[in-house]
């Protein structure tokens, strides 16, 4: 296998957290799609859990070389294997840019503190 791309972002929990705070459902609906946030919402801290996957996404949109404004968020859904590994579904401009480049899959890691939420990605060829 063969590294097309290699994106990792960081953010404020706190940040999510008063987005959140702000624009509410329609923050959620707009970033995440229903399995995220079926997890994520299930969880005694949600915030940190949706600023992991929020984090997740520039990661990934940064290793396809794309941008959040050429991918939309919920072409991005971050679940769960069996496992507890997680795994990303692609659609739209973000399976279009994965494909382009050639990419066959993408691993993610993510990783939160009680203030900070960060992910790395890395596209791979077969």
């Amino acid at each position: 296998m063969k590294v097309l791309g290699i994106g990792f972002d960081m953010v404020e929990v706190a940040r999510i957290q008063r987005i959140w705070e702000k624009f509410g459902d329609a923050f959620l609906q707009r970033v995440f799609g229903e399995e995220e946030l079926s997890y994520c919402l299930k969880m005694r801290q949600p915030e940190l859990h949706l600023a992991a996957r929020f984090a997740a996404k520039e990661a990934i949109v940064k290793a396809l070389g794309s941008g959040i404004g050429a991918v939309r968020w919920r072409d991005l859904v971050i679940t769960k294997e069996s496992s507890g590994a997680p795994w990303i579904k692609l659609s739209g401009a973000a399976l279009a840019c994965l494909e382009a480049m050639g990419g066959k899959v993408i691993k993610v890691s993510l990783s939160h503190t009680q203030h900070y939420a960060g992910a790395q990605a890395i596209v791979l060829s077969s």
